[in-house]
């Protein structure tokens, strides 16, 4: 009977303890929130000893304390806005690079076709200017005596002389009137007469 005293007598004093200090915390922090005493900077070591760090708020009294937290939001959501910005300028820099480099390849493109139709140009104007010139020295040939076309016709190039041949008979067919290239190889020395018609015979082939 007497051991169970002692131990109750010694929990009462703990809990009377233990009461004391919560009403003494909770005094403690009613003043401080009273602003009648300054106390968390005097219980900020406690809260240190378990590793616990304490926001702290500078200038509570700054009536700006409002104005400047709104203002460095402010200053963040720009902060972020510019870096965004930032990077889509990087991107449309980037897009504009991809469009000059297609746009030079095409440049390019252009640049070769274009030589290729003034070659072919070129082509076909030779070739008209040939034509144009075959047909005049075809005319001229038929209308002189056959002996003298004969003797213009043995000093040129055997193809000159074949094309001068197949203009001739082209125009006649188309005059409706019978071609002097028969006649003309037959006022020609044999050997040369029939090298140009075994000539004229190959590409007809070919």
């Amino acid at each position: 009977m007497l051991e169970y005293s002692v131990v109750s007598v010694g929990l009462r004093i703990f809990v009377l303890v233990l009461l004391i200090i919560v009403l003494l915390l909770g005094g403690i922090i009613w003043f401080d929130y009273l602003g009648l005493i300054d106390a968390k900077s005097k219980i900020a070591p406690i809260f240190g000893l378990f590793g616990i760090k304490r926001a702290i708020i500078e200038n509570v009294d700054d009536p700006l304390l409002l104005e400047k937290e709104r203002l460095k939001k402010q200053i963040e959501a720009l902060a972020l806005r510019a870096e965004e910005h930032g990077a889509r300028e990087d991107k449309i820099t980037l897009q504009e690079q991809e469009l000059a480099q297609i746009q030079e390849q095409l440049e390019e493109k252009e640049g070769a076709l274009e030589d290729r139709e003034k070659m072919f140009n070129e082509r076909v104007r030779a070739f008209e200017n040939r034509r144009v010139n075959l047909e005049q020295n075809s005319a001229y040939l038929v209308g002189m005596p056959p002996d003298n076309a004969v003797k213009i016709l043995i000093n040129m190039d055997d193809q000159d002389i074949i094309d001068v041949f197949r203009m001739t008979e082209e125009l006649a067919k188309k005059a409706g009137e019978a071609s002097l290239v028969s006649y003309w190889l037959s006022l020609m020395p044999a050997t040369r007469a029939a090298d140009l018609q075994r000539k004229m015979a190959g590409q007809t082939g070919g």
